[in-house]
């Protein structure tokens, strides 16, 4: 068998049912990589300074030297990974960041051993070219809007079960947009991972219609990329009306469980924005174990923060749908949204 050289097209077909190894250090794994391809790092990450450095400061064949005496022992563990994540499967494409001897290397030694290799043409590189590419094509977008606390997460997560498209960017970014939204979340993502994420959720509903939660561009750490972020603020947007005091409940039964100092910490850093009575007061009340006072606070601050997102667009009227909610329900306000959208395709 030889090894295939394939070019993005095709990886992003097989690579939906092919294991994908990724043959750079962890630390270049670590900071971004091809959603599901397995770590399995040819050198670690000094072992690849030393092979860098060799090659700049002696000589191509020096490094590859270098590189052969740190790859020899490495040989028989790196087969043993890749049988046990592969089972009986003998089909995998190998990368590296540009396609060259890295990936070479190590298709060579699973071809070598009986696997059916391919390495991908360009590397991680050329994946990231598609990936930033991705962004600058039209999609038709459909924004869930409502005031904090109104649930939209689990509405969506409801419209997602009922068949509708949905990318959830809270949960691609681990964060839930807001100064708490980290709390009690995972680790957030690197810019640059976050968007290898979004750009394969993208791609999978490409010809579909997509719901979205109506965001800041910025979720904590990370950010919407602009060209995208540009087509959800032009994109129609679908508001639960739901009153204060139901969201007000929602909230507290939601956030009332989180850690009690990163709660304060959170507030402290809004102090600003929310003034220095108001952050004291929610503060004091927090302390205090009255949880719903102080989100009642946090709540009216976070309600004109997003009415002036929300009204920061062009023509606004022309795309704002409002559906009236009595409470937090998501299967029935995803009911009564769809409904909506029956009702304005007969109208």
């Amino acid at each position: 068998m030889a090894v295939k050289r394939i070019d993005i097209e095709l990886f992003l077909t097989l690579y939906q049912n092919m294991p994908v190894f990724d043959v750079r250090s962890p630390g270049e794994y670590n900071h971004a990589h091809i959603p599901g391809a397995y770590s399995l790092p040819l050198f670690t990450d000094e072992e690849r300074k030393v092979v860098g450095t060799t090659y700049k400061q002696q000589s191509r064949e020096a490094a590859i030297k270098v590189g052969l005496d740190y790859f020899g022992t490495k040989m028989r563990k790196m087969v043993e990974e890749v049988e046990g994540i592969t089972k009986n499967k003998k089909q995998v494409i190998v990368h590296c960041w540009r396609g060259g001897m890295r990936s070479a290397g190590v298709a060579w030694l699973l071809d070598l051993y009986g696997f059916e290799v391919y390495t991908l043409v360009g590397g991680y590189k050329v994946f990231r070219r598609h990936v930033l590419n991705t962004f600058n094509q039209s999609f038709h977008f459909r924004i869930l809007g409502g005031y904090t606390g109104s649930g939209k997460t689990y509405v969506l997560s409801a419209l997602q079960k009922s068949g509708e498209a949905v990318i959830d960017l809270e949960g691609l970014a681990n964060h839930k947009g807001s100064a708490f939204g980290a709390i009690g979340m995972p680790v957030q993502p690197s810019q640059e991972m976050f968007e290898n994420l979004l750009a394969v959720e993208l791609n999978k509903k490409r010809n579909k219609t997509i719901w979205l939660e109506d965001e800041s561009q910025r979720l904590g750490l990370v950010n919407i990329p602009q060209p995208m972020w540009v087509i959800m603020r032009h994109s129609v947007v679908f508001f639960l009306d739901i009153p204060f005091e139901e969201r007000l409940k929602h909230i507290t039964a939601e956030y009332g469980k989180l850690d009690k100092e990163r709660m304060v910490n959170a507030i402290i850093r809004i102090k600003k924005r929310l003034g220095g009575l108001e952050t004291k007061t929610a503060i004091n009340y927090l302390v205090e174990d009255d949880m719903e006072k102080s989100f009642e606070v946090l709540l009216k601050y976070y309600d004109k923060q997003y009415s002036k997102g929300l009204h920061n667009r062009e023509n606004l009227e022309s795309f704002l749908n409002k559906i009236p909610c009595a409470a937090v329900d998501a299967t029935k306000n995803a009911q009564r949204l769809m409904a909506s959208l029956q009702m304005e395709k007969f109208a």
